[in-house]
């Protein structure tokens, strides 16, 4: 009985079928190879508007191994944009969450296809809880490092990847190029899809945790074995739970992305066309 998912076979070559991904989107999009790719998480979206010319855009269902997001805020698209310097980014808009239990494969396969078409730079942003009580809704912040409490791994047998400097140094001092202001912090990547309970956020906190989120870390290992550069921010949305006093929910989490859109896309265009 054949696999719903290519990816879901244990058998399945997940970089020859990332490469294959790639080669539809080369052919879909008319671009032979992308320079960078982004994934734009809750609140970013605006960014792809704001970066370069769009010049083609595809449902990433059409593209072997994706799937149309499972979260109200993502979009399903991917997007070919020509920015101003002449270089091209592949806007990646259908995350798959961990949480959604479709296996760690599926979780990094967009990374591993923008690998493949070429893009040797990897934004990855995310919308998150602060910790900081410093940080308002709406802030976005440059991730230093992440610890990743999924108890998962995106490589598989005896491979060994060094992530010392996972979220580069050279382009954390680019961004703040562009906002000297930026803060930065260390990302806990949680299973969820529920939110942590405020003992959690308080154990992230006393293991050296700032930003805690459901995304990024689990791709950030996987860009890495691909030989990627990597460039993590966050926008807060919301202080944790016990930080924040008032009940969390998914839609203060879509609210704050909404009200922030325009800033950190405008933010984040500006920053792509220094890279």
């Amino acid at each position: 009985m054949p696999y719903a998912h290519p990816l879901d076979d244990p058998a399945a070559d997940p970089f020859a079928i990332a490469a294959q991904a790639a080669q539809q989107i080369a052919e879909l999009t008319g671009v032979a190879q992308h320079d960078i790719a982004l994934t734009l998480g809750s609140g970013w979206s605006k960014a792809a508007d704001l970066i370069g010319e769009t010049t083609a855009t595809i449902p990433a269902d059409e593209v072997i191994g994706f799937s149309s997001p499972a979260v109200v805020g993502h979009v399903g698209t991917l997007r070919s944009v020509l920015l101003p310097n002449g270089k091209r980014a592949l806007v990646i808009g259908a995350r798959t969450h961990y949480y959604e239990n479709h296996g760690v494969r599926r979780v990094v396969h967009s990374v591993r296809t923008a690998a493949a078409t070429g893009a040797k730079i990897m934004i990855l942003t995310n919308g998150a809880g602060g910790i900081k009580e410093t940080w308002t809704p709406g802030t976005p912040v440059l991730i230093s490092d992440h610890i990743n409490l999924t108890a998962d791994s995106p490589l598989e047998g005896a491979t060994f990847v060094d992530l010392t400097d996972l979220y580069s140094a050279r382009l954390r001092d680019v961004a703040r190029t562009i906002d000297a202001s930026l803060d930065e912090g260390v990302y806990c990547q949680f299973r969820g899809p529920h939110y942590e309970t405020p003992a959690e956020v308080q154990m992230a906190k006393a293991i050296g945790g700032h930003i805690v989120g459901m995304s990024t870390a689990l791709e950030a290992i996987a860009a890495r074995q691909a030989g990627m550069e990597i460039l993590g921010m966050s926008l807060i949305t919301n202080l944790a739970a016990g930080i924040q006093k008032t009940p969390l929910s998914h839609e203060e989490v879509i609210e704050a992305g909404r009200n922030a859109e325009a800033t950190i896309g405008a933010l984040l265009a500006r920053i792509v066309v220094e890279l």
